[in-house]
């Protein structure tokens, strides 16, 4: 549900506008209308140092552990990010230093101040390698070889010439630049600043609190800058006006502090071409599913929210691509394992494991199982369960497609009442569209079900046709006229037909996931089964096994229910109910900004 806002306009003295923005955010109810990147020097200063600080701090926590430091910087975030620059630059020749020690190694360790004086007398050294294979023992005859060293795959050497002019048939390596015992003090030496780095960080780590601290300060003196910077300034930057919102259920903390002070405020109710922000209110539940809509975005002051269908759907979707019993006991176990960290994550875990859990009961799979044909389990129960066939049909490929069907039958119902809301009898053409396509459905589920008689049906049905087409055809657009309207009714009759079956046949992607995690939980218990024989130490395969193989179905099915269930309501759901989601959320001004 959207809170109803409240516009507050506040005039006052410039000077004055520091302290009341002070006043605001230790009441931290009011969002003022603010750029949401840096506007001037100021917050531009601000921005560079928060960043800095999270920067820091996210360097700090992947530090595994935190040992005393003996003196703390002036600046702690400064030093963290050079010594964590130094690290990757000391990380990055290390490995460089690794490869060419590796190339070195076969050389060994000789002499520059030797090969200077021989190619001093007009002598030449080169240098080779060779696979073993290759290798022809005539090359010792005819040239002036000499073996180095050699390996499971390669034979390393060098020749001598005295002439420039010179045709070996290998081809020649570049010198090495240094011998292997140079080149392994290089590798300590970095290995040892490394080390030191990691050994300071390691100290300023116990500096995370302080820094975090540092953080929130001042991601609450930007939002103040931002808030400043954005206001508009009258009378010769003499009076700066504040625009802000209130929820309708919070004007009573605020009142009584206006009251207080010299501040000039009018406060009427908000309106959609205000662009208040957007608080959503939901119960505990629904609540949990509202990062979901925010991945999309929250609705207009004008919309709906779509978070309680949202929590509804999602829930039963995800739990259709899992729909194993088993898997959802995981993840209820799983949640309850989060719960000291991410309690608002772990508790949609446990909701979505409940849901699976049901849900694979109702399919009757436990560990990709079927429990059907488990003899220890009452007759009463199993009959509880889905059947495997539906007239015919995969039963879960049909309770997939009914559940698709009834979704976009809810999105169009709601795409009705936004359009009844906000345009009257304009709306006829949406009408005549849910009309058609819903109460067929509903008609036509009656009928199936033997409610109504065929007689009745055709009855039925030629009159909602009738009727639907009237809006779809002719009262699309009062305003309009009437072969306009016809031919805007036939391209949308197109588009409709079209779009509507992909967006069926869309959910049998529930269904197919569903097969999926299946199959392949059925392929390793089979795999186990096999490494299990007659008992013994194959009970340690077989357990190996199952393990093993079910915690990666399970991860690759806890990937798919999540990515395809939110596609179907942001793109299936959403467009046929005319969500766009282009509202902003509600950020008032407050102290405890720490995220």
């Amino acid at each position: 549900m959207i809170t109803e806002m409240t516009k507050y306009d506040f005039v006052l003295l410039s000077g004055d506008a520091e302290a009341f923005l002070l006043q605001l955010q230790g009441i931290g109810i009011v969002d003022i209308t603010r750029s949401q990147v840096p506007v001037d020097e100021e917050s531009e200063a601000v921005s560079a140092r928060a960043a800095k600080l999270h920067r820091a701090i996210g360097i700090l926590n992947a530090v595994p552990v935190a040992t005393p430091l003996a003196n703390k910087p002036n600046d702690a975030a400064e030093t963290v990010i050079k010594l964590s620059v130094e690290r990757d630059t000391l990380q990055q020749q290390f490995a460089e230093q690794l490869t060419e020690l590796e190339e070195l190694k076969p050389w060994g360790n000789y002499n520059p101040a030797d090969i200077a004086k021989l190619e001093a007398t007009g002598l030449k050294m080169r240098f080779y390698k060779v696979r073993k294979a290759d290798f022809q023992e005539s090359w010792s005859n005819d040239f002036a070889l000499s073996e180095v060293s050699t390996d499971d795959t390669y034979i390393y050497f060098v020749t001598v010439s005295d002439s420039d002019d010179y045709n070996f048939p290998v081809k020649e390596l570049p010198r090495p630049r240094r011998t292997f015992a140079e080149a392994q003090a290089e590798v300590d030496s970095l290995r040892s600043r490394m080390a030191d780095c990691d050994s300071q960080l390691a100290g300023l780590k116990s500096l995370t609190v302080d820094l975090q601290n540092e953080l929130n300060s001042t991601r609450t003196t930007l939002d103040r800058c931002l808030a400043n910077a954005s206001a508009e300034k009258t009378a010769e930057n003499y009076l700066t006006v504040f625009e802000g919102f209130v929820p309708k259920e919070n004007e009573s903390q605020l009142k009584p502090v206006l009251d207080a002070t010299n501040v000039f405020y009018i406060a009427e109710g908000a309106k959609v071409d205000d662009n208040p922000p957007i608080k959503l209110k939901n119960n505990r539940f629904v609540s949990m599913f509202e990062l979901l809509t925010d991945m999309y975005g929250r609705p207009r002051y004008n919309e709906f929210d779509p978070t309680v269908w949202i929590s509804i759907f999602f829930m039963l979707f995800f739990a259709f691509c899992m729909g194993d019993a088993g898997y959802g006991l995981v993840l209820i176990a799983l949640g309850f394992g989060l719960k000291s960290k991410l309690q608002k994550i772990a508790s949609l875990v446990v909701t979505l494991g409940v849901a699976t859990t049901v849900i694979g009961l109702l399919f009757h799979t436990f560990f990709s199982t079927d429990m059907l044909t488990w003899q220890c389990l009452p007759d009463a129960v199993k009959r509880l369960m889905l059947p495997s066939q539906i007239a015919g049909y995969d039963g879960t490929m049909i309770m997939a497609i009914a559940v698709g069907v009834v979704h976009l039958c809810l999105a169009m119902i709601i795409k009705t009442w936004q359009a009844t809301k906000h345009s009257g009898l304009n709306s006829l053409g949406t009408w005549g569209w849910t009309l058609l396509i819903v109460g067929g459905v509903v008609v036509g589920g009656m009928a199936l079900a033997g409610a109504i008689d065929a007689a009745v049906t055709k009855v039925i049905i030629i009159v909602l046709g009738a009727i639907s087409a009237l809006g779809i055809f002719f009262l699309n657009d009062l305003h309009r006229n009437p072969l306009a309207n016809f031919g805007v009714g036939l391209w949308n009759t197109y588009n409709t037909a079209t779009g509507l079956l992909g967006d069926v046949l869309s959910y049998l992607r529930l269904y197919a996931l569903g097969l999926a995690g299946a199959k392949l939980g059925e392929a390793f218990n089979a795999i186990g089964t096999q490494a299990l024989g007659d008992g013994g130490i194959g009970w340690l395969f077989f357990i190996l096994i199952v393990i093993v193989g079910h915690t990666l179905n399970l991860a690759m099915c806890v990937l798919g229910a999540f990515v395809h269930p939110l596609r179907l309501n942001f793109l299936e759901f959403f467009k046929n109910s005319g969500y766009e989601g282009t509202g902003r959320k509600y950020n008032p001004l407050t102290e405890n900004i720490n995220n």
